[in-house]
């Protein structure tokens, strides 16, 4: 089957020296193309788009506690068996009191983050005041809603603190909007919600905090491939975000499950110990 083209055809006159046929050379012939041997075509188009469709993988969680809202984040960016890079700064600072997460397309992401990044300024400056967590959420939610169904990969979460205490909403990339106490975003999830479910509550310090962010980050890491590299930890708070850590997973399990000596050497520390 050919898809005919003569209709886009011009017949302008050429003015200039030399032939027209000359002119035209190359372009004379009705330009078509193969179309797919299908009778389902919104069908075949369907399963093209998954057959190309990056496979990503991440782990990203935060939560609301009585001391602000804590952010952690691994670092591996991937695409399907294809470790990319192990050093992806997954936390994108939006403003000095609000963070965004990144999952999805690191592209994507960023990009919305950026570009969030700018109104939120700009809103900063003619109103003379900060924008709240939900009015920054609900700002995303609405650029990305205008661009629903045209391949974006974006699932975030906006985490802040402004008048009203600390705020955490997730956002993805058909404009759908959640307020929540407590997040976990992408192929790890399931896993860091394991850790995190059991072990939240309301009433900790930063410290218990970010030792239960972190653990949940660096379980995540061990059971799912596509997570991995560095577990980062900030926390959010009246007077802005910190960052608290960023610990390689590696040496995260050695410290979660330390490795016993051998028979061998604790007979020899025995021996040298006498």
């Amino acid at each position: 089957m050919k898809l005919d083209t003569s209709g886009f055809e011009t017949s302008m006159p050429t003015i200039g020296f030399g032939s027209s046929d000359d002119m035209l050379d190359g372009f004379s012939t009705v330009p078509s193309f193969d179309l797919p041997r299908t009778t389902d075509f919104d069908g075949f188009q369907k399963e093209a788009v998954q057959m190309v469709k990056p496979a990503k993988g991440t782990t990203t969680l935060a939560f609301i506690f009585k001391e602000g809202v804590m952010v952690a984040a691994d670092s591996r960016a991937s695409m399907g068996g294809y470790i990319s890079s192990q050093s992806v700064k997954k936390i994108i600072e939006i403003n000095p009191y609000m963070l965004g997460t990144m999952a999805g397309g690191a592209a994507d992401c960023q990009f919305w983050h950026r570009n969030l990044g700018i109104k939120c300024r700009l809103h900063e400056l003619a109103n003379k005041r900060r924008i709240s967590v939900s009015g920054a959420s609900k700002l995303l939610a609405n650029m990305l809603y205008s661009y629903r169904g045209m391949g974006l990969s974006v699932g975030t979460m906006i985490a802040g603190w402004d008048e009203t205490g600390p705020g955490l909403y997730y956002v993805d990339n058909e404009g759908g909007r959640l307020k929540g106490d407590r997040f976990s975003v992408g192929s790890g999830s399931p896993y860091a919600y394991g850790v995190l479910d059991s072990g939240y509550k309301f009433d900790m310090s930063v410290e218990e905090a970010s030792e239960l962010a972190r653990r949940s980050i660096y379980h995540a890491t061990f059971r799912d491939g596509a997570s991995g590299g560095v577990a980062s930890v900030y926390h959010v708070g009246p007077n802005g975000w910190k960052k608290l850590s960023g610990d390689d997973v590696g040496e995260l399990h050695y410290h979660y499950y330390p490795v016993p000596p051998a028979i061998a050497e604790q007979v020899m520390e025995e021996a040298a110990a006498e």
